[in-house]
């Protein structure tokens, strides 16, 4: 009898704001039993800080503890480490989501400056032609963000803004982001009941 393995998916988050995205986002993950690669930026970390008030001295040993008790596994890579496996294309994974994302990291996507774990994850699912999701989160937007969307778009990325829908009534904050963390899973057809759909 042949063992299914899980199936693994890359999760960035930036320093851009709406962190509780990202952590709504590997809770659902993990308690649909995928494997999360988790890689947080510098300025994600400060953002968790700010946001969140989460205070991490031990930053593997504060996520295993986080997001321990779900089906799923959590492997957590620091951004510096660009030898980790999903640095390359020979890993095997569904997708990467980078949420939320920053113009800066929007940007070096878009130009293929892969740096860092983080963008260099980005580039190898460009280069195996892999799903790739980004959720930017800025506003007002100029010209340079909207081109380099464009470009991502184009190069086939998906982009789902930070724009959490109101036509299903939510009645609370956790209503907008599951409701954006479920159209990040819609585009990678999972299954899911975080928001009400149009005509349910």
């Amino acid at each position: 009898m042949t063992l299914t393995k899980p199936k693994n998916f890359v999760v960035g988050i930036t320093g851009a704001s709406g962190a509780i995205y990202g952590i709504r986002l590997i809770e659902t993950l993990l308690s649909l039993g995928y494997s999360v690669h988790l890689v947080v930026s510098n300025a994600g970390w400060r953002v968790f800080k700010e946001e969140l008030g989460y205070i991490a001295t031990d930053r593997e040993g504060f996520l295993n503890e986080k997001f321990k008790g779900y089906p799923g596994s959590l492997i957590y890579h620091p951004v510096a480490d660009i030898g980790a496996t999903i640095a390359s294309g020979s890993f095997r994974v569904e997708g990467m989501i980078i949420m939320p994302c920053s113009m800066g990291t929007l940007s070096a996507v878009a130009n293929g400056t892969s740096d860092n774990l983080m963008t260099r994850a980005a580039d190898v699912m460009l280069k195996e032609g892999r799903p790739l999701v980004l959720v930017p989160r800025e506003t007002p937007l100029h010209a340079i963000h909207l081109e380099n969307m464009l470009k991502l778009s184009r190069l086939g990325v998906r982009i789902i803004p930070a724009m959490p829908a109101f036509y299903f009534g939510p009645q609370s904050m956790d209503d907008l982001i599951n409701f954006m963390v479920g159209k990040v899973l819609d585009s990678f057809n999972i299954e899911h009941q975080l928001f009400r759909r149009w005509g349910d």
